[in-house]
C-alpha cells in the first residue's frame, strides 16, 4: 500500500512541476529568460535549444538580449524567434539581438489569461486521472487479498488528501500566474 502511495505522490508532483514549466513559457509583459526555452536553433543542422548556443540576459524589465557564443548563427537566431509564437521583433546589431517586450494589450491578456486557465485544468484533470489509478490499484490489490479492505480504505483517504493538497498547489500556481498576467 505504502508503494501505490508514493507512486501516486511522485506522479502528482510530477504534474505539478509540469504546470509550473508550461504557465512560465506563457509571455507576460515582462521579460523573462524561461520565454525562450521552447526556441531550437539550427545549429550544425541539428536543432538546439537557444540557452544552448547562447547568453540570455534580461538588463531590463521590457528588454531581453541574446549574446550568442557563436556569431555565425545569429541570422538563425532571428529567425527561430521570428518563427515563434512569441510575436517578438529581433533587432539586430551584429554582437547581440535585442527583443522589447511590449506591453500586452487587454484582450490578449485575457486570451493568455485563459489559456492559463486551460492549462492548469488539464493539470487538475490529471491528478485526479492519477487519484483514479492509484485507487483501482488499491481495490486490486484489497481483491487479491494483499490488503485488508480498512487499509484499501485508508490507503483511499491518503490518495484523496493527496489529491486536494495538489489540486490546491496548482490553484495557487494559477492564481498567481493569471495574476501576474493581468498586472500592467
Amino acid at each position: 500500500m505504502e508503494t501505490v502511495k508514493a507512486k501516486t505522490e511522485d506522479k502528482m508532483k510530477k504534474s505539478v512541476a509540469a504546470l509550473s514549466e508550461e504557465l512560465g513559457a506563457i509571455r507576460t509583459g515582462r521579460a523573462s529568460a524561461s520565454l525562450f526555452d521552447k526556441i531550437s536553433v539550427s545549429y550544425f543542422g541539428k536543432p538546439t535549444p537557444l540557452n544552448q548556443v547562447a547568453t540570455i540576459s534580461i538588463p531590463e524589465a521590457r528588454l531581453v538580449v541574446i549574446q550568442p557564443w557563436d556569431k555565425s548563427i545569429m541570422k538563425d537566431i532571428e529567425k527561430a524567434i521570428l518563427q515563434s509564437d512569441l510575436s517578438l521583433n529581433p533587432n539586430n546589431d551584429g554582437k547581440v539581438i535585442r527583443l522589447n517586450i511590449p506591453p500586452l494589450t487587454e484582450q490578449r491578456r485575457k486570451e493568455l489569461a485563459k489559456q492559463a486557465k486551460s492549462i492548469a485544468e488539464n493539470s487538475r484533470v490529471a491528478i485526479r486521472n492519477i487519484r483514479r489509478e492509484a485507487n483501482d490499484e488499491l481495490k486490486k490489490k484489497q481483491k487479491a487479498g494483499d490488503i485488508s479492505e480498512d487499509q484499501e480504505k485508508s490507503g483511499a483517504d491518503a490518495v484523496q488528501k493527496m489529491t486536494d493538497k495538489y489540486i490546491g498547489e496548482i490553484n495557487k500556481i494559477a492564481e498567481a500566474k493569471e495574476k501576474e498576467i493581468m498586472e500592467i
